[in-house]
């Protein structure tokens, strides 16, 4: 080897050196946290909502002075909303060296990435994801929303108790595991409770014309019917029982939240009687939630929804767990998640053995162009 290519090299080793030494030092003066979410695709409202909540809860818990001492690098990958897409995602993650995950926010992908994080066992929570089985993959996968079954329960619940109802009918979207979640739970609940189920209509995802199932539905007068699906269908579908003269309480999930963006404003009147349970309330005078609000609107000139909400208080409860824990080691953070007991924007929340979240509903409705807050419900 000539002196020349001697030189080179030795320099070549020199600026490698230098470049590891700085990523050593960088990783040492920051605790990377992992996000997953669909920013495109059909479903990238709910990706970017959750993933906006969470920059702006990071930029002031760096404001503060991060976690232990040290700065929060967040770095975060679309997955389009697939769950292969979100597999790979959370992969390249690993390898970047994050210390936990916040995400995924669809159910079927944040599933498919549990089973690979337990396999890791890197702390999640999943702000949004509400089937059930997401959380009994493995002790380091927490959530901060509610699953479907204790929505379909809590709603059964409400129509009997609350509404006095003694016939209920179902309209839910087949191909969607939210929706069949809070259906089948719904169902269940509501024959448990001594209620009869009149109808179980579903639809194909995607669908626009609900006239056959509400058709069916609207024979059939039952006291309330349960729509749990998200609120661009349910716009479609309150819009069209309207124009049948459905007389029927209508009743929803979380997923309504969003519904006065999206409904043809003629059709707002339809949903004078209707009722969704919410994680939280824009209406609550806590300072917390309405400097949260406003910072959100400034920040991205669009209104905060549920899944802001769900997103922010989820960065929130990681990095208190990390800091409590002492420790970016994955068991001391997952040992202090479960320990959890942190007032957000939601309220206060704790963990139970399944590690989902305890804490009130927000029983909501609707007053002209505004949401209505009616009360906070439980099953106790």
């Amino acid at each position: 080897m000539n002196k020349r290519r001697l030189i080179a090299l030795v320099s070549a080793v020199l600026m490698l050196t230098v470049v590891f030494a700085g990523c050593k030092s960088e990783d040492k003066n920051v605790i990377k946290i992992g996000g997953l979410a669909p920013l495109t695709g059909e479903v990238a409202q709910y990706g970017e909502a959750v993933i906006n909540a969470v920059k702006l809860a990071i930029e002031e818990i760096n404001k503060d002075g991060g976690i232990l001492g040290k700065q929060i690098k967040f770095i975060c990958y679309d997955e389009k909303g697939d769950a292969t897409e979100a597999l790979n995602a959370y992969n390249r993650l690993v390898d970047e060296g994050i210390v936990a995950l916040v995400g995924d926010v669809t159910s079927k992908p944040t599933k498919a990435v549990a089973q690979k994080a337990v396999e890791d066992n890197m702390p999640m929570i999943t702000p949004s994801a509400t089937e059930e089985s997401i959380t009994q993959n493995g002790e380091n996968v927490f959530r901060t929303c509610f699953i479907d079954p204790y929505q379909g329960r809590l709603m059964a619940h409400y129509a009997k108790y609350k509404l006095g109802a003694s016939t209920v009918a179902i309209l839910y979207d087949i191909d969607d595991t939210y929706s069949k979640g809070i259906a089948d739970a719904f169902e269940a609940s509501a024959k448990g409770f001594g209620m009869t189920v009149t109808n179980k209509e579903g639809y194909a995802s995607k669908s626009t014309d609900f006239n056959s199932q509400l058709t069916k539905i609207i024979n059939s007068n039952p006291d309330v019917l349960m729509i749990p699906v998200y609120y661009n269908d349910v716009a479609l579908i309150v819009g069209q029982a309207k124009a049948h003269g459905l007389k029927a309480k209508l009743l929803g999930a979380d997923g309504w939240d969003g519904v006065l963006e999206v409904i043809d404003k003629s059709n707002v009147d339809a949903l004078a009687n209707a009722y969704f349970c919410s994680q939280y309330s824009a209406t609550d005078p806590n300072p917390a939630v309405q400097d949260f609000l406003k910072k959100y609107k400034e920040t991205y000139n669009k209104d905060a929804n549920m899944f802001a909400v769900l997103g922010y208080d989820s960065m929130y409860i990681l990095a208190d767990a990390i800091e409590r824990a002492g420790s970016t080691e994955a068991d001391k953070i997952i040992e202090a998640l479960r320990e959890t007991n942190y007032n957000g924007l939601t309220g206060i929340t704790t963990f139970d053995e399944n590690r989902n979240p305890v804490r009130q509903a927000i029983i909501t409705s609707f007053e002209g162009n505004s949401y209505k807050v009616i009360e906070g419900y439980s099953m106790d």
